[in-house]
């Protein structure tokens, strides 16, 4: 197992931007991980200058490297702890997405027939339903919060990773090893989650990567035209409330750090997706 891990590790480190999105990625996590005690200010707190006056909108300085906000609020706290946010769903969004669209491949590429058609005509209504509008009537609908903007993601961002899961099952299930299995009497179970699933897991990994960028995104979308949750700060938010304020255009500095850090963090996802592709298709390796 060591060994495997050892050769994934030499294969992916290849790949430049791959190490990069990587790296991009570790230094987010730590950043989130460690929000609290890195926030230089309490991001919700109005601060005053030293003469005792508002901190209104002041640009960069030595005292708030990203600037404050209308409120006096510091950009740079805001943007640290929005971290958390973006990370948590994005990563919980991803997984679970993964995980359901994997399964839902592999059930209906091994079975076939009429549970491959039900599975599949669901996934064809999936598509056909526009991503963010439907993301952000639901949250309307259930709530602003955390969890219901999970469920609106996972719900809709399934249906890629079914889809290109099922047709590598169609092609993995004529192969002799999963004839060998059936002959020894092994379960479908078995049969898929012992044979198959190992298989199409690198596959699996590649739209965990992609299904993160999609799910940081998406929240920075809801966030961003005011239905993300309010108790919360998160980097859609901070370019929610500088729109509010008309200071969009005034205020560079009140919008370019948020939106810097979702565009980093979404490339990274992707830089790292391309790396796991290459472990996933050996035939890219020979190029």
């Amino acid at each position: 197992m060591l060994a495997r891990l050892q050769e994934l590790w030499t294969i992916f480190r290849r790949d430049r931007l791959g190490v990069v999105g990587l790296l991009i990625f570790t230094l987010f996590l730590l950043v989130a991980l460690f929000a609290p005690y890195l926030a230089p200010y309490d991001p919700m707190e109005s601060l005053y200058r030293p003469d005792g006056s508002f901190a209104r909108q002041d640009p960069p300085s030595w005292r708030h490297p990203f600037g404050t906000t209308r409120m006096g609020r510091d950009v740079l706290s805001q943007v640290i702890i929005g971290s958390r946010v973006a990370l948590l769903v994005g990563l919980t969004s991803a997984f679970i997405t993964t995980f359901i669209g994997t399964n839902i491949g592999l059930i209906a590429g091994y079975y076939g027939g009429w549970i491959d058609d039900l599975l599949m005509r669901l996934t064809d209504i999936v598509y056909g339903i526009p991503f963010l509008p439907f993301a952000i009537i639901l949250v309307a609908i259930l709530g602003p919060g955390l969890t219901n903007t999970i469920i609106a993601i996972v719900l809709i961002s399934w249906r890629t990773t079914a889809r290109v899961i099922r047709s590598q099952v169609l092609t993995l299930k004529q192969r002799t090893f999963i004839e060998a299995a059936r002959l020894t009497g092994a379960s479908n179970l078995r049969i898929i989650y012992r044979h198959l699933v190992p298989n199409v897991l690198p596959l699996s990994l590649v739209y965990t990567a992609l299904n993160l960028g999609w799910a940081i995104m998406t929240e920075a979308s809801i966030s961003f035209l005011g239905y993300g949750d309010p108790r919360l700060v998160s980097w859609g938010s901070i370019l929610f409330s500088a729109y509010v304020a008309q200071a969009v255009y005034d205020a560079w500095w009140w919008v370019g750090p948020p939106g810097l850090a979702i565009t980093l963090l979404v490339m990274s996802g992707f830089f790292i997706s391309r790396a796991v592709e290459e472990i996933a298709n050996p035939r890219l390796r020979e190029r």
